[in-house]
């Protein structure tokens, strides 16, 4: 006979009153004013956490820090804790999975909004949009009943090759630090958690479940980790993802530096999950900061009791630890706790809107993100804009002009409820011209870790391009990388830094007869350009979602002057890339630990250092309109390490439309007793103006953004002495350099 003392009786009700509250607010649909002002405490919520934990069982408890299906973890039933439902997708939400296995669950309400990858958001220099992006995210989230999405991500752009630098925001730490936090508070508006992931040094897809990367204490702080800082400390994201590869010998989802670095340090009180697969072993789980354990096994509750959910490292084998004395309660309560706290967040929150999906201010974001992304790198005799006019014949070649590009790609691929392609938007935009298309090239079908051979001759659509160029006044060749595996995809890195399919040859070809060629370059990654010369324009158009196609005739036709900068640096040749200066134990490594030899000397910052001239660098970009930076000025002339830094200087309009720059301010320690880059990126500035129009600008930074990760003492700290400012609209155009001295 079972036996209740009046005591946990009452404890057990309050609980369940507590947790099934906020889901009677919801369905009374209490005004929104009325529920900001029910709005409950952190105080109160920790409270009631630590009242929940008392009454959980020990097997309640550890079956909330592991998976029970593919993306959804248990709750309690008897006490009204819900489940956890996750879903992937940094531009999108994902279509629904099957419960056990990775095929699609043949949903039909599934399909979404897709946005622009995040390699063209970095490419905006506009963190107020990085905002509106995430909320919009947010709220299809939302709608589709997620309570965490899985992303962004923001491991840092290291090698052109890596087939995930689509999913990132580029090769600064500052840049992405500044467009990640308003995504991250964009999304949680909504109620639904952010994940930042990959923590951390996941920067290539190649032997990602194996490679054990060593690199200095300083390129960890001052590169790879401020990102995920931000997130933190200043988004406060509810989420993080672990990583696949090690760090110095230990598995990176259950490693120190998740305890010592995120949990302590920076007090992150969210809950840490695993990526799929990453985690390997019950005690290091337990005690170095997983919370909870995703996709350990791919048959889950199928074939067996290898990959069965019960037996997951923070399953049974977890639980036994804690019975046999091996592990502290202590471990699962803290795993519980950031979990409740979790959902407190989320799934409980009285304050938790609706959601919305595939609205038209969702389609509109995902347009503006995707126009002001597109980065002009190329406009010999003002090949582009161009207009719109009979008799104009316009041959759009290239298989990327009707590829589709939100599926592939690994567990970022998306179902859309549409994709406008490239050529759909040309065709609608273009009344007067006659537009002309043929393929030109195949790729094959994306499937993942699968390479599909093309179905077609390829001979034979080369010779029709050609054809189709000669009767064309004006060639737009839409190319570059896809989703293939081997191409810009998860599950391994691209094998060759030329365009793939016989691009190169195709563009010679149409050149030999044609030389009015302008290259509309889809890719999420920098490519080898020997055939530049070959081209009068280019735009790099990146993966542009639901709205491609109408966003690249926006900027085609000069409806939308193009604004976008390069968020990462585009070599001449491989080799002058850092990670590929130093052989195979710098990328890919020897199969088992990889080196980054470069040290803190990424992107812009290796070819500023050893004076390598890059193809185009990090953020560069051109624009229909011409602008001028002029009279800048700093605050003072010396500074303390209290002080803030206050820049000032004049943008002009000195074109004949209106247009956006963005204002770039790097600076560099002149003499220093360390390692340093010439110059970093500390703050920058996108500006809008009119057509002969003049603004003044101010971008402050703090002085302690000046310091350098101090391996003596593991903390920062900022040297005294002459530093250098830099202020222009690339890393390589500078048109102010002004020195300063810091006491």
């Amino acid at each position: 006979m079972m036996r209740f003392s009046f005591k946990k009786s009452k404890l057990l009700l309050s609980v369940i009153l507590c947790l099934h509250i906020p889901h009677i607010i919801g369905q009374n649909k209490i005004p929104k004013i009325q529920l900001e002002k029910s709005q409950i405490s952190s105080e109160f919520i920790e409270a009631k956490i630590d009242s929940i934990i008392a009454v959980l069982t020990l097997e309640e408890k550890v079956a909330m820090t592991h998976a029970q299906s593919k993306f959804s973890t248990k709750g309690v039933a008897r006490l009204g804790i819900p489940e956890v439902w996750m879903s992937d997708g940094p531009h999108g939400v994902r279509e629904e999975i099957s419960w056990d296995a990775w095929s699609e669950a043949g949903w039909t309400n599934d399909a979404i909004t897709a946005f622009p990858a995040l390699t063209c958001l970095a490419a905006s220099f506009n963190p107020e949009l990085a905002e509106e992006y995430g909320f919009s995210l947010g709220e299809e989230a939302r709608y589709r009943k997620k309570d965490v999405l899985l992303g962004p991500g923001v491991n840092i752009y290291r090698t052109p090759l890596n087939g995930r630098n689509f999913e990132y925001l580029g090769e600064d730490p500052f840049l992405a630090s500044s467009m990640v936090v308003p995504y991250i508070k964009g999304v949680q508006k909504n109620g639904v958690a952010a994940c930042v992931k990959h923590y951390a040094l996941n920067n290539q897809e190649h032997w990602r479940d194996k490679i054990n990367v060593e690199v200095s204490d300083r390129a960890l702080h001052e590169i790879y980790l401020p990102a995920f800082k931000a997130a933190v400390q200043k988004g406060n994201t509810w989420a993080l993802m672990g990583a696949y590869n090690k760090f110095r010998g230990q598995h990176t989802t259950h490693h120190k530096i998740l305890n010592k670095i995120l949990k302590t340090d920076w007090k992150f009180d969210g809950v840490v999950i695993s990526d799929w697969g990453s985690a390997h072993n019950t005690k290091e789980a337990a005690l170095y900061g997983l919370d909870m354990e995703m996709g350990t096994g791919t048959d889950g509750l199928g074939t067996g009791t290898v990959n069965h959910y019960e037996y997951y490292y923070l399953a049974k084998p977890f639980l036994k630890a804690i019975k046999e004395g091996e592990l502290s309660e202590d471990l699962v309560n803290d795993k519980v706790r950031r979990i409740l706290r979790l959902m407190y967040r989320t799934n409980l929150n009285p304050n938790r809107p609706l959601g919305k999906l595939n609205n038209k201010e969702h389609y509109q974001t995902a347009r503006k993100v995707a126009t002001e992304g597109i980065v002009l790198l190329k406009n010999d005799d003002n090949f582009f804009p161009i207009k719109d006019q009979k008799g104009l014949i316009i041959a759009v070649i290239g298989e990327n002009a009707t590829r589709n590009m939100t599926r592939g790609g690994g567990s970022s691929q998306l179902k859309p409820l549409f994709e406008i392609s490239p050529l759909q938007g040309i065709q609608k935009r273009y009344k007067n011209a006659t537009i002309i298309y043929t393929m030109g090239y195949e790729s094959g079908a994306p499937v993942y870790d699968k390479v599909l051979p093309a179905t077609l001759n390829q001979d034979s659509l080369y010779v029709k391009a050609i054809e189709v160029a000669k009767k064309a006044d004006v060639v737009l060749f839409i190319g570059g990388l896809n989703k293939n595996h081997l191409q810009d995809s998860e599950g391994d890195d691209r094998e060759d830094f030329d365009l793939p399919y016989g691009q190169e040859k195709l563009i010679n070809g149409i050149y030999e007869v044609n030389e009015n060629l302008g290259f509309l370059l889809v890719t999420g990654n920098a490519v080898k350009m020997p055939w530049i010369s070959k081209t009068k324009g280019i735009l790099q158009t990146w993966y542009l979602g639901s709205t491609a196609g109408l966003a690249i005739a926006d900027i085609v036709s000069g409806d939308v002057n193009p604004s976008g900068k390069l968020p990462f640096s585009f070599p001449k040749e491989l080799n002058d890339n850092a990670a590929h200066t130093f052989g195979q134990i710098s990328y890919p490594g020897d199969g088992v630990n990889q080196e980054y030899i470069e040290d803190i000397l990424v992107g812009y910052r290796w070819f500023d250092t050893r004076k390598i001239k890059p193809q185009y660098a990090f953020g560069f970009g051109l624009s229909y309109a011409n602008f001028k930076i002029s009279d800048v000025k700093l605050d003072k002339e010396n500074y303390t390490k209290k002080d803030q830094i206050k820049v000032t200087l004049e943008v002009a309009n000195t074109g004949n439309r209106e247009g956006a720059e963005v204002v770039q301010v790097y600076i560099g320690k002149h003499k220093s007793k360390v390692k340093r880059a010439v110059k970093e990126l500390k703050g920058f500035s996108k500006v809008y103006l009119e057509k002969g129009e003049n603004k003044l600008v101010t971008i402050s930074m703090n002085v302690s953004t000046l310091g350098y990760y101090n391996t003596d003492i593991s903390d920062w700290s900022v040297e005294d002495g002459t530093y250098y400012l830099y202020v222009g609209n690339a890393s390589n155009n500078i048109v102010k350099k002004i020195k300063f001295e810091l006491f």
